[in-house]
């Protein structure tokens, strides 16, 4: 049994609480909060502390710690949980620094200790039948991608909590909402070269952006189109992945990039195109990606295997957002 230990008891640890309940041979143990109003609604089903250290040093049993805290601590509590030799599941975006990601994997390293990072939507079965045919080089040569992410976040979301929209806990669009897209866009289309983009705070009283635009280019020579927003009124409109090439387009989109509304690909029988569109439409979400992240954790201690996305695929789209936010900021292309 691998056990875990939840940290930040908020709306995205329910996902995670879900996720492990569903997971053979995996139990929560432990939850961990600053804020005890929160935690005494767990009283009696796990045991409760509000302060991470101390739950590491009394509790020995943990095998793993799910990090589920504002995105600027998960560097420091990361680098807590590798000391005690405590496997680590973070959330998006792993940091918000180049420096605090490349921590918290050498951190891991230097304790012998595992890091996976939550980017779910590569286990949405579009994304996953997407990458069955990418890898059978359906496009041939490809000549660009798009990602789009157009989402309505009001001042009413952001008010929430004081530190949502703030550049030291939580980021702005590209870190909060479009990185999801980006690790996409970069798991498909691979290492970027350069970049050149705008990013600027429109409407949102926030300290982030709320809207930013790029052009990237790869080292295979296709170009990327990003393009993302909490600006778009009144709700959502579109999140997508768009990819094209020499024999084949392809489209995955609607307001939660959840089906295909292009499939086109030369050799690609209309027949096994309806089936594959239908196929989606019918059970867009699959599997909670979730599970899948924490079924692999599971996976990779009990075989001894390294994480599929580990902190060196995690800390890719970091790397990507920061030198976006760089280029928007001195008005120059960024070499990556």
């Amino acid at each position: 049994m691998i056990n875990f230990a939840i940290v930040g008891i908020g709306h995205i640890s329910k996902k995670h609480m879900d996720a492990i309940a569903n997971i053979e041979g995996a139990q929560v143990v432990a939850l961990c909060d600053n804020n005890e109003t929160r935690l005494q609604e767990f009283k009696g089903q796990f045991e409760l502390y509000n302060d991470l250290e101390t739950m590491l040093m009394k509790q020995k049993d943990i095998d793993v710690v799910n990090i589920c805290v504002p995105s600027g601590l998960h560097a420091n509590m990361t680098k807590i949980c590798a000391k005690y030799k405590k496997h680590v599941v973070a959330e998006k975006p792993m940091a918000l620094k180049l420096t605090d990601a490349e921590e918290m994997i050498q951190a891991c390293e230097e304790h012998g200790v595992k890091l996976a990072i939550v980017h779910p939507n590569r286990y949405r079965p579009a994304f996953l039948e997407l990458r069955r045919l990418f890898d059978d080089n359906i496009f041939g040569k490809i000549s660009h991608a798009n990602a789009t992410v157009r989402w309505n976040r009001n001042d009413a979301y952001y008010a929430q909590a004081p530190w949502r929209g703030t550049k030291e806990f939580d980021g702005g669009v590209l870190m909060n909402q479009a990185i999801h897209d980006l690790d996409l866009l970069l798991w498909f289309m691979g290492e970027v070269e350069s970049v050149q983009a705008m990013a600027t705070t429109r409407l949102r009283n926030i300290e982030a952006e709320d809207v930013a635009a790029a052009v990237v280019t790869f080292k295979s020579g296709a170009l990327g189109i990003i393009e993302a927003a909490t600006t778009i009124y009144p709700k959502n409109l579109e999140e997508s992945l768009a990819i094209f090439g020499e024999n084949a387009s392809v489209k995955i989109g609607g307001q939660n990039a959840i089906n295909f509304e292009v499939l086109e690909a030369k050799g690609l029988e209309e027949e096994e195109k309806v089936g594959i569109i239908e196929r989606i439409k019918n059970d867009p979400f699959g599997t909670p990606g979730h599970q899948h992240i924490i079924e692999d954790m599971v996976l990779s201690i009990n075989e001894g295997k390294v994480p599929t996305v580990d902190g060196q695929a995690g800390i890719a789209p970091v790397r990507l957002i920061l030198a976006i936010l760089e280029s928007a900021e001195t008005g120059k292309r960024v070499y990556l």
